[in-house]
């Protein structure tokens, strides 16, 4: 029976619904796991990816199904809510469904955006171990990425203070010469903290470090984020460690973690981090939770790892991609299931009326400020003229060869109307429709969301890639500009274009992955240009590399790996009762 969403809040429904939650144990038998296979953790438990993988490894895998969203609002669209939606109405036709979503960073739970856990009766739960913490993979991976910059500044120091032959008879090491105008790893953390974008470290005496500029990001842009979401071992994920670019010495030649002697120690801080953590909705359902990078600089998506075990453990497998379709289906398309080899075979495209009303003129939605009455009024023309974006979306799926369903996900001001003509139009562009209330009533308001899936599962698919791993980088560009964006081609500023003519002639990163950095809230780099815009071209101004999770990432516009936190974040509303310890507040 679902609660009532709308009196309330999440973390009341999370904790009325953790009542009943399975504990490791009973999920051990729920789903056919071998004892050493659930490793328990309070009311969680992670799971030995390796051990499940080896025990099925001749198992089919069950259905994949991805979902991804139109362009949002900067409120977004329900990506978590309709993935774990989906998950309960599947549960309720009698499937066996699962899925697997990112972990939630501190930044924005702590800041306007709140938790990614879902809402209303569609959420994960307990949500105050989903939003604190967890099982503690992003502290381990904040320990392993500072231990990187601990070894390369107390290094810096070292050869600043001894000669070579110091150095070599004291520490046995030998002199890196790291330039220290070109040092690309900075310190991190999990929040939201823009007072720690431009700092300056190591003031001070002689053994208290080296002065220079440094810089911290959120924990969840971390490049060791980035490879946990792509590794599929703990020896790729230990050799990708080694392989990052801390800094570059005088000449220019990379430094990586190896060469500090480090990243077997940082693989060490994350050798727990490799193994999902088990979780479930608000009708337990089961849903891995693993990894949480990025989705501009990195594939904005839950980890390869969780994808495999939950294909063995699940006949149907929800995984979701950050941003919108033209970020993070792109990235789930061409680089996850590139390196995964696993084949989708549905892709949702999450719409609401509030965004297609936004795309076809409304008013400008601004986070904390109430909604236009656009908005919460019937107006058809709006929602109409807004559908040219979903459209678009829709043929970047089909070019994929994946079966589109569009799930309108359904608020209470939305009319019959403004749905039938989404519906109307969907279904024209050659794509499934449902309407799905699963926020107000859990997965019996995601039936007919659920059957279109089903529906969609089972006819076949011709799954392809945009383009080949050989075609080089600015040609990738300008491919997934025209075909995925819309534009008209690619400027590149002259640093760019320098950079991607070395990186092009260099056959050590002719496999690494194009990972697009642009505005998620336009198909184009400007966050103004609503519905599909027309007769622009996309400015590349840098290429980013990251030589561990072995990305390129062409920069259209600025990119900033640490938020700041508003003049009105949700920490303000977050409280613990010191009695029974038990969370409020979280959203």
């Amino acid at each position: 029976m679902a609660f009532d969403a709308v009196n309330m809040a999440d973390w009341q429904i999370s904790e009325a619904a953790e009542k009943n939650m399975p504990t490791p144990e009973e999920w051990r038998d729920k789903l056919g796991l071998e004892k050493d296979e659930i490793l328990p953790m309070g009311r969680l438990a992670k799971l030995d990816f390796l051990k499940i993988i080896n025990r099925l490894k001749n198992k089919p895998d069950g259905k994949y199904i991805e979902v991804t969203a139109i362009t949002p609002t900067p409120l977004g669209e329900g990506k978590s809510t309709t993935s774990c939606g989906l998950m309960e109405g599947l549960g309720k036709r009698g499937k066996n469904v699962g899925g697997a979503l990112r972990q939630p960073s501190g930044g924005p739970t702590m800041n306007v955006k709140g938790t990614a856990a879902g809402g209303g009766n569609s959420l994960l739960i307990p949500m105050t171990e989903f939003s604190l913490g967890l099982t503690g993979d992003i502290n381990d991976i904040m320990n392993a990425h500072n231990l990187g910059m601990v070894a390369m500044t107390a290094r810096m120091q070292h050869e600043r203070n001894y000669n070579d032959e110091q150095l070599a008879r004291l520490t046995g090491m030998r002199r890196l010469d790291i330039d220290p105008t070109r040092v690309e790893f900075g310190w991190i953390i999990d929040f939201c903290a823009q007072a720690l974008r431009n700092i300056v470290i190591g003031l001070g005496g002689r053994t208290d470090g080296y002065t220079m500029q440094s810089k911290f990001g959120i924990a969840v842009g971390s490049e060791l984020m980035a490879i946990l979401s792509i590794a599929t071992d703990l020896a790729d994920l230990k050799e990708r460690i080694n392989n990052i670019t801390v800094a570059f010495d005088k000449s220019g030649k990379p430094v990586t973690c190896r060469d500090l002697e480090v990243g077997n120690a940082m693989a060490a801080f994350m050798r727990n981090t490799i193994n999902p953590t088990l979780m479930c909705t608000a009708e337990y359902n089961p849903c891995l939770v693993h990894a949480g990078p990025f989705a501009n600089i990195a594939v904005g998506q839950s980890s390869i790892i969780a994808d495999r075990v939950a294909l063995k453990l699940f006949d149907y497998n929800i995984t979701e991609s950050g941003f919108a379709a033209d970020i993070g289906f792109e990235k789930f398309w061409n680089v996850k299931c590139r390196y995964s080899g696993l084949k989708p075979h549905v892709s949702v495209l999450t719409a609401t009326i509030r965004a297609l009303k936004m795309h076809g003129g409304g008013p400008k939605v601004v986070p904390g400020k109430p909604l236009d009455d656009a908005y919460t009024k019937e107006n058809v023309g709006l929602v109409e003229k807004g559908c040219e974006n979903m459209v678009h979306l829709i043929n970047v799926i089909r070019k994929a060869g994946i079966n589109p369903v569009v799930c309108i996900n359904r608020f209470y001001s939305d009319t019959d109307e403004e749905c039938r003509v989404v519906r109307r139009i969907a279904e024209a562009a050659g794509a499934r429709c449902a309407e799905s209330k699963h926020w107000e009533l859990g997965g019996d308001g995601a039936l007919e969301f659920a059957d279109a899936v089903i529906d969609a599962c089972n006819e076949e698919n011709d799954f392809k890639f945009l383009y080949p791993l050989e075609m080089k980088l600015r040609d990738r560009v300008e491919m997934i500009t025209k075909e995925v964006y819309g534009g008209d081609g690619v400027d590149w500023s002259p640093e760019a274009l320098t950079k991607a003519k070395m990186l092009e002639s260099d056959p050590q990163y002719a496999d690494y992955a194009t990972m697009m950095v642009k505005s998620h809230l336009s198909l184009s780099h400007d966050p103004t240009l609503k519905g599909v815009p027309k007769g622009w071209r996309l400015p590349v101004r840098d290429i980013l590399i990251y030589s561990g999770a072995k990305f390129l990432c062409p920069c259209a516009g600025t990119i900033s790996l640490m938020p700041g936190t508003s003049s009105n974040p949700a920490f303000r509303r977050i409280d613990v009762d010191p009695e029974s310890g038990k969370v409020s507040g979280l959203f």
